[in-house]
C-alpha cells in the first residue's frame, strides 16, 4: 500500500510518501500502526481532528475500511480564498 503525507504531515515524519506492508483493516489502525513506527510519526498523529483521510482518493472517516486500497493520504484540512 501506498501512503502519502502532505503539508506538515509530510515535514513532521520526514517522508512524502512511503510503500508499507499493513495488517490494519481501517485508517484508524492504520494511523495506530504508524504511530507506533517512531516518535515523529506519534507527532504528526498526536490531533486526528487536524488531519484528513483519503483512500484510493475518496474522502473517508477514520472508520472506513483498507481491504482492496491501494493508496491512503493524510493531508490537513483544505481551506479557500
Amino acid at each position: 500500500m501506498n501512503v502519502l503525507y502532505f503539508a506538515w504531515l509530510r515535514e513532521r515524519i520526514g517522508l512524502p510518501k512511503e510503500e508499507l506492508e499493513t495488517k490494519a483493516s481501517t485508517v484508524a489502525d492504520l494511523v495506530e500502526e504508524l504511530r507506533g513506527r517512531a516518535p515523529r510519526y506519534q507527532a504528526a498523529f498526536a490531533d486526528m481532528s487536524a488531519v484528513r483521510v483519503a483512500v484510493d482518493q475518496e474522502l473517508v472517516e477514520l472508520d472506513a475500511p483498507l481491504a482492496g486500497a491501494s493508496e491512503v493520504a493524510f493531508f490537513p484540512p483544505m481551506t479557500g480564498g
